[in-house]
């Protein structure tokens, strides 16, 4: 696995006002049947991730574990191709439903919209 591949400390929203700036004033939203995504440009050079995966959505820890993980490894795989934003990915209730490949395919039609929007201020 290359450095490129890796999903670093660096590259996740860990504080409280890293995901409210994205979610009060996000560039740019879009959503699809089990997710939705907020991004705002950011200063990191890289883009992050944070998740938004409520117990009231999942109710069982282990769905939302998978779905934490899914959401991980469909981002590490494709942050390459990102740009530099900060993204909150947020689940819908028919996640629990879905099977692994189908969020798969449902995030890289998120991560496909992501990488054709304008880069602001470059």
């Amino acid at each position: 696995m290359s450095a490129d591949e890796r999903f670093p400390r660096g590259a996740r929203l860990l504080r409280r006002r890293e995901f409210e700036g994205v979610l009060r004033a996000p560039e740019w939203r879009t959503a699809n049947r089990y997710f939705r995504v907020s991004a705002r440009q950011n200063q990191c050079g890289r883009p992050r991730l944070g998740l938004a995966v409520p117990k009231r959505v999942l109710r069982l820890a282990i769905q939302r574990h998978r779905v934490k993980r899914i959401i991980r490894e469909s981002f590490r795989v494709r942050q390459g191709g990102l740009p530099d934003h900060d993204f909150v990915v947020g689940v819908r209730g028919a996640v629990a439903e879905a099977d692994n490949a189908t969020l798969f395919s449902a995030l890289e039609e998120l991560w496909a919209h992501a990488r054709g929007r304008p880069c602001d201020g470059s």
